[in-house]
């Protein structure tokens, strides 16, 4: 019988998976769980050490000998102290020594209680990773413990072999022992270098044909990547290819972009259908909540994240497999190794999205997104700010000639302006700045700046306060809060903006907003920078788009 401590149960059917068989066993009663678990199971050879310090290195020679990652664990407290030579050891002679530690619970740590003090990150930079595991009392916290551990056993041989850390808070009673057998785990596999003669390179080809719904998601690339027509024409039909804006055009097959809007109109037993079998992401974040929260409720059976960096990111869940290569040299190694036989999935997606009609609102700040993407000069820069803007931007589509960017790293509001403004600043295309309020203001300092050209033209829509938080569900604001939440306001741009020396525009109905687009959007040199301030109603914002999404339902 093993303890009830699922962490731990995660971290022994782990070590089990990735082939761990020996383990430094160190007395104690914190880590009694751990201790017990591991000597029960028969797929451990433990060894007993009383000394940490001794331990520590026994653990380093029985690596030494055979080459593969060896456990050590401890108590909690300065047991865990004792092993740090020998991780020292371990770092600069590159030995894949696992230390589990166990730990009192956060709470305790510094509270005067007894063999307590803060062990995760204790070995700072002499450790190739450092994770501290969660208790488990939910879903999430058991994938987010089964990632950590995933991500720390990979590690022990990423561009080198190195030490890790593990440390296990365990919480009392520490001595129930009523688990019959490990649970079934999720192991995260990691390929590095693959070429075609190497066989883990031709078992992940089989297995992806073996599946019929194949989706590939791009995230944010701030770049485009023009693939070659052979790999277009091999690869395109054989995936749903879904992007954002932000990942411009780094894809060879047919984008499906306006994702978002057709999963908030597909039904559920419409969901389980077009749900993936594999999916395989590369680029940066992606935008779209919908996205997330489906794939999260609908996993598919392997997700594959191919990255030149082969870091663990599991945004939907269900990482299987991290593939350390550039995107693009694995698409193009894959192309010619898929069967010629195309699946009616890629049809599905991209027929069902198309039937989703692109939205015509009346005067609101989407339609003045709209305008301006509809308006937008060929082979010029869209900057979208954070909030509404990149989300409303995502309605209409863009030609594929502009490149598009946005601050998705973090997908704060801050600095949206001053990052368009250097890049405007470097650029020899003309730079459309579409931004809200709060985020136009809170960054007007951009505009301080000698650095600013002709190039630079702002769209700034301004309906006295931050817009988004009126569509976010469950938010139910009172008089009180209203104002702090939403940051109203009753600012305009036009006076900082004319000092700064742009040209001025406004539009405050549909008719103003046409004729301001014009010149605004002019592929013409202009002699200086230009500003359009488009006020709306907030309200009235809030209720057309609401319609709209009721609309597609």
């Amino acid at each position: 019988m093993y303890t009830d401590k699922k962490n731990i149960l995660q971290l022994a059917a782990l070590l089990e998976a990735y082939g761990i068989t020996r383990v430094v066993l160190c007395p104690g009663s914190r880590n009694a769980p751990i201790v017990h678990t591991l000597s029960n199971h028969p797929g451990f050879v433990c060894h007993a050490m009383t000394d940490e310090r001794s331990a520590g290195y026994f653990a380093l020679g029985l690596a030494l000998n055979s080459g593969k990652p060896v456990a050590v664990c401890c108590t909690s407290g300065t047991a865990l102290l004792n092993l740090h030579p020998a991780v020292a050891e371990a770092f600069y002679q590159k030995v894949p020594l696992i230390v589990i530690s166990a730990d009192r619970p956060a709470a305790w740590i510094g509270q005067m209680d007894g063999q307590t003090l803060p062990q995760p990150e204790v070995f700072r930079s002499l450790v190739k990773k450092s994770v501290n595991l969660p208790e488990i009392h939910t879903d999430e916290d058991e994938w987010f413990c089964n990632r950590l551990i995933n991500e720390a056993l990979l590690e022990t041989n990423h561009h080198g072999k190195g030490p890790v850390h593990i440390n296990v808070p365990v919480s009392e009673p520490l001595f129930n022992f009523t688990t019959e057998t490990l649970p079934q785990v999720r192991v995260i596999t990691r390929y590095q270098g693959l070429n075609v003669y190497d066989r883990d390179y031709n078992e992940l080809i089989d297995r992806m044909n073996k599946y019929r719904k194949r989706m590939i998601v791009v995230g944010q690339m701030n770049l485009i990547y023009l693939f070659e027509k052979r790999y277009t024409k091999l690869l395109y039909k054989h995936f749903a290819w879904l992007t954002e804006h932000i990942g411009n055009r780094t894809i060879p097959g047919i984008p499906v972009k306006n994702f978002d809007a057709a999963l908030y109109a597909m039904p559920e037993d419409k969901m389980d259908q077009m749900a993936p079998e594999l999916l395989i992401t590369y680029g940066g974040h992606i935008v779209s909540k919908r996205l997330k929260k489906y794939l999260r409720r609908h996993p598919p059976k392997e997700h594959w994240h191919v990255s030149p960096d082969g870091e663990v990111t599991d945004l939907y869940g269900s990482l299987t497999t991290v593939i350390e290569m550039d995107p693009f040299e694995f698409l193009e190694k894959i192309a010619a190794l898929l069967e010629t036989r195309t699946p009616e999935y890629p049809r599905i997606w991209e027929d069902y999205c198309k039937a989703v009609p692109e939205p015509e609102f009346a005067y609101s700040e989407m339609a003045a997104v709209g305008a301006l993407i509809k308006s937008l000069p060929e082979a010029s820069v869209l900057h979208l700010a954070n909030s509404s803007v990149v989300r409303y931007a995502q309605l209409y589509a863009v030609s594929p000639t502009v490149e598009v960017c946005c601050n998705r790293g973090t997908s704060g509001i801050e600095g949206s302006l001053s990052t368009a403004v250097g890049y405007a600043a470097a650029s020899d295309k003309l730079n459309f700045v579409a931004i809200g309020d709060l985020s136009f203001f809170y960054d007007m300092n951009a505009l301080w700046n000698a650095n600013i050209g002709p190039n630079l033209r702002i769209l700034l829509l301004n309906n006295g306060g931050g817009e988004i938080f009126h569509t976010l569900p469950g938010l139910d604001m009172s008089e009180s809060s209203h104002k702090f939440i939403t940051a109203v306001h009753k600012t305009s741009a036009k006076g900082w903006a004319e000092e700064r020396g742009f040209l001025y525009l406004r539009a405050e109905n549909g008719g103003q907003l046409a004729e301001a687009m014009k010149p605004f959007t002019s592929p013409e040199a202009a002699e200086r920078p230009v500003l359009l301030e488009v006020f709306t109603d907030k309200d009235e914002d809030t209720r057309m788009l609401k319609n709209y999404y009721h609309q597609l339902k």
